[in-house]
């Protein structure tokens, strides 16, 4: 038995060791996309791989991590001290191929007490197209770079082939390397507080907490999970298409509660698609795990634990298990939003006090690159676009945020136009994007991307362009996306998915989805319906 003050004191601190490990990872990264949007993600594992702790950072790459540990301690059996893994093959522990995870062991003296490990999504990863989200890429190999399990460092000693092997298959490769560099400093921050800890609580206790505190959050889930009402519910949503065809594509889940466990079956799931929307087991279950954790009780420590009892059956050969070599890009962006709104529209049946409408529902990707007309050198620009988050039980939806699997932010004008040779001309609300409801969603946004001096080659996976975030309770839906070319002053409709070129004078407009409302419109209180007036809400 461990005495509860201290180990609750270990289980922050452990905490608070990923934490760093991803302050570090920010503070030290080169792309906007890491430094300015935080992309990336941090975590702490016991010594057989299991997460412990993690930092509170991106939900899709924290929930499939552990997939990419335990596909590591499969492909290296034996660890030394200054041993560094990398990986990205989505089809081998990894998610899509411009996440980059980085897994370390953590020894004191010569025993073995964790792993760490980072993930951080890197603009290019080279593939058909800047940024390596090709809409059009009909199997993984057009996507980029795959990387499998492997040792970077070796007893300290950077493996120099490898790494030149990585740099030479990327657009932009200064900046890859400062990214990587980073990741491997964001490590070393995490092996020392790792190996302090050990210090000062000896190994044998920290190997105690660590499975005290997998208990203990495992214990907590499991009585979160007795609260909730037992049966079962279904549910269906659709992508708007996978970039290929033009037919939605559906995701249905079945979901029980009963007896202090949970299970999802997404079987009538569309077969795996055509095009870059296949989400691999990995991204599945992190979307599934997020969405538990966040209903039952976003409280329990996020750890291996947490999830013990959640079962997930999920076809092979599906939309949300594919088989190789199907394109991955955008399953990782697009339909794991998908699939949080799939298990929120069911458990909505079972809790609807804790469940909120559709949030926007899609990360809105836009990829740029190109030759810099001020270096001559090429360049590629990655972000996601924040929209409407679903209204509440209690209160409208928030504005402009990034919801659910995605936990970024908006790349700041200032830091965009001084890396890249881009201009935004419109930075602001839709207005009336957001549900009607007792309680409106939230509100989409719209920016306005122009290239100077050069053509850019632009690559957009959005969805949410022809479905609509879904209302709840009688609350109506928010309002679909919209991508638009305007040239010479004309608005020419994009669709969701698609690969062009943007030149100088040329503007591309990206207006993200509203949030859905919750509760009947006719009793939304009358000041709040005469502030929507006055704020370009209605």
């Amino acid at each position: 038995m461990i005495d509860p003050i201290k180990l609750e004191v270990l289980r922050h601190a452990l905490a608070a060791v990923a934490e760093e490990m991803n302050a570090d990872l920010v503070r030290t990264a080169y792309s906007p996309n890491i430094k300015e949007r935080r992309d990336c993600s941090s975590a702490v594992f016991d010594p057989q791989g299991e997460l412990v702790a993690q930092a509170e950072s991106i939900p899709v790459h924290l929930g499939a991590m552990p997939f990419s540990v335990a596909a590591v301690l499969r492909a290296i059996g034996d660890w030394e001290p200054g041993d560094v893994a990398v990986l990205n093959d989505p089809y081998c522990g990894g998610a899509h191929l411009p996440d980059i995870t980085f897994v370390a062991p953590v020894f004191w003296g010569e025993t073995l007490v964790g792993f760490v490990a980072n993930r951080a999504h890197h603009a290019d990863v080279g593939g058909m197209a800047p940024g390596s989200l090709p809409s059009s890429a009909r199997e993984i190999y057009q996507e980029g770079l795959r990387i499998p399990p492997l040792l970077l460092w070796r007893r300290g000693e950077l493996n120099r082939e490898v790494l030149d092997l990585i740099v030479a298959n990327v657009r932009t490769p200064h900046e890859r390397l400062g990214d990587l560099r980073a990741q491997y400093a964001s490590c070393q921050t995490g092996i020392r507080r790792l190996q302090e800890l050990a210090g000062r609580h000896g190994e044998k206790l920290l190997w105690a907490g660590m499975g005290a505190i997998v208990d203990y959050a495992e214990r907590r889930m499991r009585a979160a999970l007795a609260q909730l009402p037992p049966g079962t519910a279904e549910f269906v949503d659709y992508l708007d298409d996978d970039g290929i065809g033009t037919e939605p594509l559906p995701i249905r889940a079945r979901v029980t509660v009963g007896s202090g466990r949970i299970e999802v079956d997404f079987a009538g799931t569309a077969p795996q698609a055509a095009g870059p929307v296949n989400a691999v087991f990995a991204v599945t279950a992190s979307a599934v795990y997020y969405t538990v954790r966040a209903v039952a009780d976003p409280t329990i420590p996020p750890n291996a634990g947490c999830y013990r009892p959640i079962a997930i059956q999920a076809p092979e050969g599906s939309l949300v298990n594919p088989r190789p070599p199907a394109a991955v890009g955008g399953g990782n962006l697009e339909t794991s939003q998908r699939i949080v709104d799939v298990l929120l529209g069911a458990l909505a049946q079972l809790v609807p006090e804790r469940v909120v409408a559709a949030c926007q529902g899609t990360m809105n990707n836009v990829a740029l690159g190109g030759l810099d007309p001020r270096t001559g050198k090429p360049y590629a620009f990655y972000e996601t676009i924040a929209g409407g988050l679903g209204a509440r039980p209690f209160a409208d939806g928030i504005d402009g945020v990034h919801s659910h699997m995605t936990n970024t932010l908006n790349t700041p004008i200032e830091a965009l136009e001084l890396a890249y040779p881009l201009r935004v001309l419109c930075y602001e609300f839709v207005p009336g994007s957001g549900g009607p409801g007792k309680y409106r969603g939230g509100l989409g946004l719209r920016r306005d991307l122009t290239p100077l001096g050069h053509v850019a080659r632009v690559s957009l996976l959005t969805d949410r362009r022809r479905t609509r975030p879904y209302g709840l309770a009688g609350g109506q839906p928010g309002a679909p996306g919209k991508n638009l070319l305007i040239r010479e002053g004309k608005e020419i409709e994009l669709p969701g998915k698609l690969t062009l070129e943007l030149h100088p004078g040329e503007v591309l407009s990206i207006r993200t989805p509203g949030g859905g409302g919750y509760g009947d419109p006719a009793e939304r209180d009358p000041k709040a319906q005469a502030r929507d007036q006055l704020e370009g809400r209605a």
